[in-house]
């Protein structure tokens, strides 16, 4: 493996209080030509600890939402080459060989597309509906951009062709119950705000149902039962994400409307 032959890399992570991960994140990124992290104003360590790394550059940027985040820390890389990470994604050694070899010989795709193992604390979640979670990670600036229609669960836009490594992305999403319940309920008031601006209307049958229909789905057919009691906790909580959704779009717009009265 030929560093020098292979296209320079810039390693792009955003994060808000991830003392927990950073360490162990950005020690394992050696092979990059540079990394930037775009923090949301942490309170904890992340700050200082990315500091104490003399290869990373450390830029505080309010948020608004995942999306413009993204394009933000974009704008800030100096390569072409994009990778993209979150603060509990870890690259294996294999991984990482896979894509400087790919990067060096590719003349063909404009991004890459990683499967990812869903870490439940630290062993692997086999079913629960994650069993082929994908994502693009890696990508040329210049043929992609995230949408601004998406305000979590960004939606990458590529201008060519996507290509997909075999290896997979080890994704430690799950450290703790109170930790991922606060990542799920942000993604579903954050899920609520895209559906509000889309004028999406609240409705009490699919608060009730969607929730319900998301666990069952999950646990049953994409064999959540399977991983015992660790496939019960994240059904629940995705599940649950899910119902947040409908109850924080609900207030969005009862909130509005009792703005609308008030000014009449």
């Amino acid at each position: 493996m030929n560093l020098n032959l292979a296209p320079k890399i810039s390693v792009l992570v955003i994060t808000l209080n991830e003392e927990a991960n950073m360490q162990a994140l950005l020690v394992d990124l050696g092979f990059a030509d540079e990394i930037i992290i775009v923090d949301s104003y942490s309170t904890d360590k992340t700050k200082s600890i990315a500091q104490s790394f003399s290869n990373v550059k450390f830029i505080e940027n309010r948020f608004e939402n995942y999306s413009s985040q993204r394009n933000f820390a974009i704008s800030q890389a100096k390569n072409d080459w994009i990778l993209f990470l979150d603060a509990d994604e870890r690259l294996t050694t294999e991984l990482k060989e896979e894509i400087i070899e790919t990067l060096q010989n590719n003349k063909t795709y404009s991004a890459f597309l990683f499967y990812r193992i869903f870490m439940f604390q630290n062993s692997v979640l086999h079913f629960s509906g994650l069993q082929t979670d994908k994502i693009l990670r890696l990508f040329d600036k210049n043929f992609a951009k995230y949408s601004n229609n998406q305000l979590v669960h960004e939606k990458l836009i590529v201008n060519g062709k996507i290509g997909v490594f075999k290896n997979k992305l080890l994704h430690y999403s799950y450290s703790d119950y109170q930790s991922y319940k606060y990542k799920a309920t942000r993604y579903g008031k954050l899920k609520a705000q895209e559906k509000f601006i889309k004028k999406h209307k609240p409705s009490f049958l699919l608060h009730i149902v969607h929730p319900s229909y998301n666990f069952l789905y999950n646990y049953f057919i994409r064999l959540g039962f399977l991983d015992g009691k660790k496939g019960i906790i994240i059904c629940y909580l995705n599940a649950y994400s899910v119902f947040v959704r409908y109850q924080e779009l609900k207030l969005l717009w009862g909130n509005r409307n009792l703005i609308s009265r008030k000014n009449i």
